[in-house]
């Protein structure tokens, strides 16, 4: 599927919407996706993007709640620890400059990750950037996770595609769009 990037997207079966960027792929025309994911792969590089709802975590404070799910996304990709796993930043994010005012927080937290893809030895560094959405009213912490590879190890499946790009990679601008545009248009969603 192929979009331009200047409408909205609709997610969860139009209970969310967003503007994705360019060049999107639908993971879930491909492989079967678990429900409280949407998962989109750009056509022609390993970047992905993926809108998570998951459960809030009510024991975490705000300002730790984006810290907690990358070290849990550390975890499921088996980069825990020193060196394999570094929270660069994190930031706010403007409620005002968002179009869902119902979230209780939003948080931005740009990291680094060393990743091995479908188990291989080999590891790969990627930035990624995670927007955390804090909705307590709904038991519900949505997380939209922008994978970046910044390094493929030569060892790596990764390797061959990324070089014959034919249509530009995602940016860090191209994700923002997303955070800010990302819509609650049926909170029925939540369960």
């Amino acid at each position: 599927m192929q979009r331009n990037g200047s409408d909205s997207h609709p997610l969860f079966g139009g209970a969310l919407s967003a503007v994705l960027p360019h060049s999107i792929c639908d993971i879930s025309e491909l492989r079967e996706i678990p429900d409280n994911q949407e998962v989109f792969a750009h056509q022609h590089s390993d970047q992905s993007l993926i809108v998570e709802l998951l459960e809030y975590q009510s024991h975490v404070l705000d300002s730790e709640a984006a810290r907690y799910h990358f070290e849990d996304v550390a975890r499921s990709n088996e980069a825990g620890g020193p060196g394999v796993s570094e929270v660069r930043s994190l930031e706010p994010l403007a409620k005002a400059q968002l179009s869902l005012p119902d979230c209780s927080s939003a948080w931005l937290l740009a990291g680094t990750q060393l990743v091995s893809k479908f188990n291989e030895e080999a590891k790969n560094t990627v930035n990624i950037y995670l927007g955390l959405f804090r909705l307590p009213q709904h038991s519900t912490d949505i997380m939209v996770t922008f994978n970046d590879p910044v390094s493929i190890s030569p060892l790596s499946s990764s390797t061959g595609g990324a070089s014959e790009m034919a249509t530009a990679p995602w940016t860090l601008e191209d994700f923002r769009l997303v955070l800010h545009t990302l819509r609650l248009l049926d909170p029925a969603v939540f369960g």
